[in-house]
């Protein structure tokens, strides 16, 4: 796999869980860490516990086998469509290289996330985009639908859990320095606010 995503472009990944040899949640976590790419799993686990993890790994679908394969089909079109779509960073946000806020820095061209004891994390396609969407607008309450959009580009239905998730695995990287106070706090029955004291 890894040889594969250095030697070409590659925008859509499919996986299943169950593969020969790695588990596909280990292969996703250490796919996230190398490329940001659209990714689908498709496989026969219907088990929550796999499914949030890959929610949580940063999977953009987890669909169940067996599937109808022109549902598959759309799903796809439709998720290359809107992550193609943003798959850039904006021109006005490219000028800018990144965002700095109590010791941490949110370094745009790399799209990681820098500690005040420069540790480097290589932050997943979502909660890259949800902490940018949050530096860009400081203070104003974020709905949970419009931070999806941003996310992925699709609207919220009900139960899908996709932004909690995100938001919770951006605070624990805050949360590995215990000095570091709330950056992103709840709004109850409102969505998330960006919290952060920015100097850039």
């Amino acid at each position: 796999m890894h040889h594969i995503l250095s030697g070409n472009q590659i925008n859509l990944v499919i996986m299943d869980i169950n593969l020969p040899g790695k588990n596909g949640l280990l292969l996703a976590r250490e796919l996230r860490e190398q490329a940001d790419v659209a990714l689908i799993f498709l496989t026969g686990s219907d088990n929550e516990i796999d499914k949030m993890l890959g929610l949580e790994i940063g999977a953009d679908h987890y669909i169940t086998k067996p599937c109808n394969l022109r549902e598959l089909t759309i799903r796809t079109r439709n998720l290359l469509s809107r992550t193609m779509k943003l798959g850039t960073v904006n021109e006005e946000s490219k000028i800018i290289e990144g965002y700095t806020f109590n010791g941490w820095k949110l370094d745009i061209n790399s799209r990681s996330l820098i500690s005040p004891t420069e540790k480097h994390y290589k932050l997943p396609r979502s909660e890259f985009r949800a902490l940018l969407h949050f530096c860009e607008n400081p203070g104003k309450i974020q709905s949970r639908d419009e931070l999806l959009q941003k996310m992925t580009g699709r609207e919220l239905k009900a139960h899908d859990r996709t932004v909690d998730v995100t938001i919770r695995r951006i605070r624990k990287y805050f949360e590995s320095i215990s000095s570091t106070p709330k950056i992103i706090v709840t709004v109850h029955g409102e969505g998330y606010r960006f919290c952060g004291d920015l100097t850039q």
